[in-house]
């Protein structure tokens, strides 16, 4: 790792090579990929030399003081280790990225619209705790309460890799609040996340390759949003995904939301090729209903959330619910990593 980094900078020192900065991002994004890798064994090395000294001293004279020492270094150890797990488990290529994710209904009418505007919710309240930021791409409002359709994009270093395992079905299990009679419903979302493919990804997409329709945008913007054709809709012909966006009040600036979203599930698509062993493909996706779930989010009879892949569940629903996200994100890494050792 130390070798690459030094590679990289002899690389960055060369006379004339910053005449085209633009040729130099990936190095300036992998050397910075290198620096936090670096940083991050070596504060892990620093605690557990600090843990040894106070651990030997502790030996000679086990006083109160030199124990709640020691604690206070383990504790330090233990969050050390915790970020190094992390920064293993996230070694894919594409992990690095930022990640646009898409937030649909299921079964349930305005159940389930409802509980997709939760799950937008959680997602915001997570990239806040982490300092990303969130853009909505493309919002498409319930009829009543709710959203039908949500794009958004998470910009940050790792956001990809820490959001992938949230593709797939979330289930809600609550007293309905849009039933008179308090009865008990089951409502269905779907997400999927695909890495941004603009970060330094190379993914062309030809005119020839496409259609584009436009169209009047609806649900809330303004007069001019819903009174001219600035709503775009591309469909990439070869593969038949389709996208649109509808948020912004110029067709141009939707025309490059939607090709940004189209780029991202294309690469996606050639990850996917490339591990065929994954079986979260968007075009095989389960229906968005029972028994095909990968979280259970369930506020009555009783409160749990559970993920049905990695087996962690946490009874603290309304946190989980506020975006602490984080022992569900390392228990879908380390049950992924362990699959892919088993292929």
């Amino acid at each position: 790792m130390k070798v690459r980094l030094a590679e990289i900078e002899k690389e960055m020192a060369k006379p004339g090579v910053w005449d085209r900065p633009e040729d130099m991002t990936p190095l300036m994004r992998e050397k910075s990929r290198l620096v936090n890798r670096n940083t991050l064994f070596d504060g892990l090395f620093e605690a557990k030399g600090e843990v040894d000294e106070w651990l030997a001293l502790a030996q000679d004279d086990p006083s109160p003081e030199a124990l709640e020492a020691l604690d206070e270094h383990l504790e330090i150890l233990r969050s050390r280790l915790k970020d190094t797990e992390m920064s293993t488990l996230l070694s894919e290529p594409e992990d690095k990225n930022s990640a646009i994710m898409v937030v649909h209904p299921g079964a349930g009418g305005l159940e389930a619209q409802d509980w997709a505007e939760m799950l937008l919710r959680m997602y915001r309240r997570w990239a806040e705790r982490k300092a990303y930021v969130l853009e909505i791409m493309d919002y498409l409002p319930g009829e009543g309460a709710g959203l039908k359709s949500v794009t958004i994009r998470i910009a940050g270093p790792y956001a990809y890799g820490f959001l992938k395992g949230e593709s797939g079905i979330h289930r809600l299990v609550r007293i309905s609040p849009f039933d008179a009679s308090g009865r008990r419903h089951t409502s269905f979302a779907s997400v999927d996340v695909w890495p941004d493919a603009e970060e330094e990804i190379d993914i062309t997409v030809r005119d020839e390759d496409v259609r584009i329709d436009v169209f009047r945008a609806s649900g809330p913007g303004g007069q001019h949003v819903n009174k001219t054709n600035s709503a775009v809709r591309i469909t990439h012909l070869e593969t038949n995904l389709v996208v649109q966006c509808q948020n912004e009040k110029s067709q141009l600036k939707n025309k490059e939301q939607a090709f940004k979203i189209l780029k991202a599930r294309l690469f996606d698509l050639e990850v996917k090729k490339r591990e065929a062993s994954k079986k979260a493909d968007y075009s095989t996706k389960d229906a968005i209903a029972w028994g095909s779930q990968i979280r259970s989010y369930v506020l009555q009879p009783y409160r749990l959330i559970k993920d049905h892949r990695s087996s962690t569940d946490s009874g603290n629903v309304d946190a989980v619910l506020d975006g602490d996200l984080d022992d569900f994100i390392r228990g879908y890494l380390l049950f992924a990593h362990a699959e892919k050792k088993e292929l």
